[in-house]
């Protein structure tokens, strides 16, 4: 009788007693998704080999992982050598941080306002007859980026010249139904939004000063934007 006590067992029979330790697939998917989604960097196949049982197939995990992941709101991409789990590039407009800065309008800036609110509509050589100094492109610029200000029709006087009035986002920023709701001469007056300045037309217009020196800080609460 032939003794086979002292006989190798076969290629199937080792490869089948090396894998009957390693964890089911879908466990080792689990695995793989858990080092992926803890980690800060992106991770290699040398590094989750490393941290999983012996016998797994960090490899085929991932692969399966990366077609269980396909069509949601994250995918497992791969980075170089390494794989890593990251928003769907569909989506990053939801991850976007949006920041309120606070702007402050220099004092030119907010007599130019008040005179387009009060005054509407009203051209930029009004403006300058009333504020007794030049406007500069910048000031005009400003509101008009913020929104608060508009260019309204042209006169029908020589040169066609524009005309500036207040839009919807400046009475809705200052909880205003209309231009009628805007506070008083007193108000204002207290408020430091006017001031003692020499009466229109006593020195040429331009010559009173350039409104692009002013200080920014010295603004008045009741237009900061």
């Amino acid at each position: 009788m032939e003794d086979f006590s002292n006989q190798e067992p076969d290629k199937a029979q080792q490869e089948s007693d090396s894998l009957f330790d390693a964890p089911p697939m879908a466990e080792q998917e689990r695995m793989v998704e858990a080092v992926l989604f803890a980690s800060t960097e992106p991770v290699t196949l040398r590094d989750l080999e490393a941290r999983m049982p012996h016998g797994c197939n960090p490899g085929e995990a991932l692969e399966y992982l990366r077609k269980r992941y396909e069509g949601r709101g994250v995918r497992v991409v791969r980075v170089g050598d390494a794989w890593a789990i990251r928003t769907a590039p569909d989506l990053g407009f939801l991850m976007q941080k949006e920041i309120v800065e606070t702007r402050k309008l220099s004092r030119a800036a907010i007599e130019t306002l008040a005179i387009i609110a009060y005054h509407q509509p009203v051209t930029r050589a009004e403006i300058e007859e009333i504020r007794g100094v030049s406007v500069s492109r910048g000031t005009i610029d400003q509101l008009l980026e913020m929104e608060w200000i508009r260019l309204g029709r042209r006169r029908m006087t020589p040169g066609r010249p524009v005309t500036f009035v207040v839009t919807p986002v400046f009475l809705d920023h200052f909880g205003l139904e209309s231009a009628r709701d805007l506070p008083g001469v007193k108000e204002l007056r207290s408020a430091g939004l006017l001031e003692s300045r020499p009466p229109p037309g006593s020195f040429p217009t331009g010559q009173g000063g350039d409104d692009g020196d002013e200080d920014p800080e010295e603004q008045p609460e009741l237009f900061e934007s």
